[in-house]
């Protein structure tokens, strides 16, 4: 993956998202609120266990919904982007509310929508348990999504957090771009692109259908997980591979990562985006990773789909392969 210097290279930023300015304005409410239990999750003690939420939505990715007029996947999206989250604090997730906002009913993305919800719940091994369609003509256009997950966890089986230098990486592969970055690949992809124009790789139709697929979701990692001395694990989610900082501070060393999708080389190509920006904005292939001894990292390898990525070391940054974050 390059970069043309002939042309010049789209950011994250220059899209219209900043993360920088995300993450002040995040630390500024946080702020302003106090301390939340927990990183990816909410964690609330009950006793005997942990009662956690997570709460997320599907983003920018509508508007490629919209522009197909395809909604039948966004409601996988809005369940996957939750459930992963609980997942990478080590908690089961058990159901799911969500909060559709419109700027005027219509029953053919609604039902589109439930759809997705129905189809993600049913990965996920969830109950859905209600939620709320609020119409909003003067505040939303068009449509937003999102929704929020409880789980629940014994407290010996919520990860600590923390990895430990020596640990090994687990990685498991991602479904492409996830619903994360967006804003960089919708901006990059309609340069000279329609959503309706054909893919020019294999796999799917028009590049349209290539940025919806759907986010792939991980609570089927949880038994294996839990069966390892799991120290830490990280959705690979907005701010791409950075993420893994979010399990301490310490070097990544990630030097065998999974393949790297097409629909980032047509995002790349498209937008001539950098590598350090690509690495830094989305997945990249890999959508989960989890830090554990070797030993572990090996078996439980082999008892999924996942594979030893690389390795956590003395430092403070995320080395993928020529990249450092």
């Amino acid at each position: 993956m390059t970069e043309d210097a002939d042309e010049e290279g789209l950011t994250y930023a220059e899209a219209g998202v900043d993360i920088e300015e995300s993450e002040a304005a995040t630390a500024a409410l946080i702020g302003a609120v106090g301390e939340f239990e927990g990183d990816y999750a909410g964690l609330l003690d009950i006793g005997d266990r942990y009662l956690a939420l997570a709460t997320d939505g599907v983003g920018t990715k509508l508007l490629v919904a919209e522009a197909l007029g395809d909604y039948s996947t966004v409601g996988i999206d809005c369940i996957a982007m939750n459930v992963n989250d609980l997942v990478a604090a080590g908690v089961t997730p058990v159901a799911f509310v969500d909060y559709l906002a419109v700027d005027e009913p219509d029953e053919t993305f609604a039902e589109q929508v439930g759809a997705g919800l129905r189809s993600g719940a049913e990965q996920a091994d969830i109950h859905l348990i209600g939620g709320e369609t609020a119409v909003m003509p003067e505040v939303v256009k068009g449509l937003d999504l999102a929704g929020t997950c409880a789980g629940l966890a014994a407290k010996d089986d919520v990860f600590s957090g923390a990895a430990e230098a020596g640990d090994a990486l687990v990685g498991w592969a991602s479904s492409g771009i996830h619903s994360n970055g967006l804003t960089l690949a919708r901006t990059a992809a309609t340069r000279e692109h329609e959503y309706t124009d054909p893919y020019p790789y294999d796999g799917y139709e028009t590049v349209g259908e290539a940025l919806l697929e759907p986010t792939r979701i991980y609570t089927d990692l949880l038994p294996h997980l839990h069966a390892a001395e799991t120290h830490a694990a990280a959705h690979v989610t907005g701010g791409g591979w950075t993420n893994l900082s979010r399990m301490g501070d310490y070097e990544y060393v990630v030097d065998d990562p999974h393949p790297v999708p097409e629909v980032f080389d047509f995002v790349q190509e498209e937008g001539n985006v950098s590598d350090e920006e690509m690495y830094r904005t989305f997945n990249m292939g890999t959508g989960f990773v989890a830090g554990m001894p070797e030993a572990d990292a090996k078996r439980i390898a082999s008892e999924t789909d996942g594979k030893i990525i690389g390795r956590v070391e003395e430092g403070d940054s995320v080395e993928v392969r020529d990249q450092s974050l």
